[in-house]
């Protein structure tokens, strides 16, 4: 009993001091503010002296609170259980992701565990050897100079994985692939100098999605030769700043410092760049480290419609100033700046190097804020690359995601790598047709080795080699190796040739303590154009203004893109899936086509109703059902391949009579999204002959009807059949759908002031009720509705 007194005793003394100190603390900050509004009134100064900065650090308070909770929910599920985690999130998860799994993933976790302590000496040394360099070159061309880590320990949470794929089909015999979900929300502490201040980093978070491929198999222990570790895309990274590097942690600044480190990551470990990790003697390094991409993708970036309005006017909204950015991996391409339009046109060209097809196209549409750090966002479009590989080329307008309105047109190309040296012809009367310098008609694929007898650049001390080479406008360079003059590279790089009749790669060998020159190469690409195979296999060349005995060792692929010759062959991993080929088609038909592409969509019961130009619609439709999605082939030769829709007309008013609508619904289990199309209207009743309606159609998911479920489709004006042909997409998991409702709106722009005399009709769909793993197309009967808004 004395004991607990004691206690009491004890505690109630602390919680005294305690009021003392903030009583105090308040005092102080309260005359601190009396002294400064004194001060400020008798020196004159403006108010704007102490508005700006009160309204800065509000800011700055909401946005850490926000980020801090953010961190704070995922370091909470880091800590969780596994099976926690997945139970929490079951309709979150890939549609890849079972119960197996998870106990694949678990187990695999429990290992990482046990080796964390190794893994943590290991980052060390990587992030010190590979990360550390590049930032500080990012750091410096914003005038922050001096960075180094002081102190990297990533402490005693590893991290986890949340799912695991293992590929079995579609992939070569001496491989591995496998994917993992990865996800780091530990209790690290890093420190650094910057500018002579020391700042430090505190709940690094990271989170995506982690290729790792086993190749090739051996028969000798370890069984595989070597490890290539990436990312698809690039990864989720958030962190808090702490110390004197804490000033930079607010919107805009944060901004910059976080693209720094996502650049950093993606320039070593996002495709296409790779980290390979060597694991036999058996193996060479060029097999790791210069692997010969699949193919090149050509995007053509032609114009967007119907964009959101970003800008502010005098009158209210103005209009916007659109640019997009294209990215696959890594590699990434930005169109010009269209001033003052929701309607704009690039024409913009671009190509992609594709390791795996399995990646996925990245559209992002801004408006550019002159002034602003952060752009606004249009809008974004994923297309998976694998779907331009089947079809060869497709030509599609995309309906943007993350905006109420707009859609981007695309125009894809896929190129495959050729060794026939006579293909180029083909290839350069295209892009000479194209008219625009973007575009490439070979690639090679460089394995620098290494260099021996190097020259010493002083005479005191070896030098610090590093190479570069240069294709056209094309810069990359090696690791710089210290103090040495044999060098050891082994290291791959991939470019783009304009014409290999006429361009040269050079190749600069650099001493990075005098910034001299100690060697160079220039080496014209069709000397490549005779060697069997157009491959050049670790060949030594004589380096000039070097030494006498100096040499490169290196491996040059040349390959020539081609068109792809894949018409169409849908492939499957779903059981039961039916899977078909066009290779009946005849050559001399597929000579003759149009450039427009016959889809599911395109094919109607009424030959003279006009094509749909929405081409991705189809592809998002029936890529799942493994139907063959054929491009550029006569309808007739077609017909047997490709599913027909209903009826394109109907001449019912609905039992309402009010008009009916003709809707396409379908669930991609593989993206996980509930595709719309909205094809058209027919029948509106006509109360007035002197007022036509404007129709238009709005989409909500029920029950919320939350705004950012909202769809729109343009306005047909004074029209009583219009026609949309309009796709929307809703990112909503599969077991989420079946309690999900769809309310369709048909209403008229005619008036002033929207009420209920603006809807035409409604139709509410009870998604469950539906079986959308296949297109599930049909016309709805209009029903009396009400203000949806």
């Amino acid at each position: 009993m004395e004991k607990f007194t004691m206690n009491d005793s004890i505690e109630k003394k602390l919680v005294d001091n305690t009021s003392i100190i903030s009583l105090l603390f308040s005092a102080v900050k309260k005359a601190s503010v009396v002294g400064i509004a004194y001060l400020a009134g008798y020196m004159n100064w403006s108010i704007a002296w102490f508005v700006g900065p009160v309204v800065l650090f509000v800011i700055r308070d909401q946005w850490k609170k926000t980020s801090d909770r953010k961190r704070a929910i995922a370091k909470a599920t880091a800590l969780s259980s596994e099976q926690e985690v997945v139970l929490a999130r079951l309709d979150d998860l890939p549609a890849w992701v079972f119960f197996p799994d998870i106990e694949r993933a678990e187990w695999i976790n429990r290992i990482i565990k046990q080796v964390w302590p190794n893994v943590n000496q290991y980052v060390r040394e990587l992030v010190r050897d590979a990360i550390q360099p590049a930032l500080r070159e990012s750091l410096e061309k914003y005038k922050l100079t001096g960075f180094k880590f002081e102190r990297i320990i990533l402490g005693t949470v590893p991290f986890r994985i949340g799912g695991v794929k293992v590929y079995d089909k579609n992939i070569d015999r001496n491989e591995i692939i496998v994917d993992l979900d990865i996800f780091y929300a530990g209790d690290c502490d890093i420190t650094f100098h910057l500018k002579g201040m020391k700042g430090g980093i505190r709940d690094f978070q990271l989170h995506g999605m982690l290729r790792v491929v086993m190749k090739p198999l051996i028969t000798s222990i370890p069984l595989v030769g070597g490890l290539q570790v990436f990312f698809l895309n690039n990864p989720d990274i958030d962190f808090d700043l702490v110390g004197i590097a804490d000033v930079l942690d607010m919107p805009g600044l944060s901004d910059i410092l976080r693209r720094i480190v996502v650049e950093t990551v993606a320039s070593k470990m996002v495709l296409p760049n790779k980290f390979p990790i060597k694991l036999s003697e058996e193996v060479e390094a060029v097999e790791l480290k210069a692997p010969e991409p699949e193919g090149v993708l050509r995007v053509h970036v032609l114009e967007a419609s119907h964009l959101m309005k970003k800008d502010i006017s005098v009158l209210g909204k103005g209009k916007s100033d659109p640019y997009v950015v294209v990215t696959v991996g890594a590699q990434e391409f930005k169109t010009k700046v269209i001033d003052n339009t929701i309607d704009p046109k690039w024409d913009y060209w671009c190509e992609f190097t594709v390791d795996y097809i399995d990646g996925q196209l990245q559209v992002h549409l801004y408006d550019k804020d002159k002034g602003r750090n952060k752009d606004d966002n249009l809008g974004r479009a994923t297309i998976e690359v694998s779907n331009i590989v089947k079809k060869g080329s497709d030509d599609m307008w995309v309906t943007l995601e993350q905006a109420k309105h707009g859609m981007v047109h695309l125009r894809l190309t896929w190129l495959t790598l050729s060794k026939n040296y006579s293909d180029l012809d083909a290839i350069l009367n295209e892009t000479q047709l194209l008219r625009s310098s973007n575009l490439h008609t070979a690639l090679v694929t460089i394995f620098l080795d290494s260099c021996k007898n190097l020259p010493q650049a002083r005479m005191s001390t070896k030098p610090d080699p590093y190479a570069v080479l240069r294709v056209g406008n094309n810069i990359q360079q090696t690791k710089v190796l210290m103090r040495t003059i044999n060098p050891v590279w082994e290291e791959g790089f991939t470019f783009l040739i304009n014409n290999p009749e006429n361009d040269t790669l050079f190749l600069s060998v650099m001493d990075q303590k005098t910034s001299s020159e100690i060697g160079q190469l220039n080496l014209k690409i069709k000397t490549i154009a005779s060697k069997q195979d157009l491959v050049m296999n670790k060949e030594p060349f004589s380096l000039l203004k070097s030494g006498p005995e100096s040499k490169v060792i290196w491996s040059i692929h040349l390959r020539i893109l081609k068109q792809s010759e894949v018409i169409a062959e849908i492939r499957s991993d779903d059981p039961g899936v039916m899977k078909r080929s066009i290779s009946n088609v005849s050559k001399s038909s597929l000579e003759n086509l149009d450039s427009t592409d016959v889809s599911q969509e395109n094919i109607n019961n009424d030959p003279s109703e006009s094509l749909n130009p929405s081409n991705e619609v189809v592809e998002d439709l029936i890529e799942d059902s493994s139907t063959s999605f054929v491009s550029n082939i006569p309808t007739s030769e077609a017909t047997d391949i490709l599913y027909h829709r209903t009826s394109s007309v109907t001449s019912s008013a609905g039992e309402a009579g009010l008009g009916r609508i003709q809707l396409t619904l379908r669930y991609s289990i593989q993206r996980q999204r509930l595709i719309v199309v909205v094809h058209k209207i027919m029948n509106i009743p006509l109360k007035d002959p002197s007022s036509i309606p404007d129709p238009y159609v709005k989409l909500y998911l029920l029950p919320e009807r939350a705004r950012d479920t909202k769809r729109k489709t343009q306005v047909i004006k004074d029209n009583i059949n219009p026609i949309f042909d309009e796709t929307f997409e809703y990112v909503i998991s599969q077991g989420e759908i079946g309690f999900r409702q769809l309310e369709v709106t048909a209403c008229t722009q005619k008036q002033l002031i929207y009420s209920n005399s603006n809807i035409l009709g409604q139709v509410i769909i009870d998604l469950g009720k539906l079986n959308l793993t296949q297109p599930y197309n049909s016309w709805f009967d209009l029903q009396p509705g009400f203000r949806a808004d």
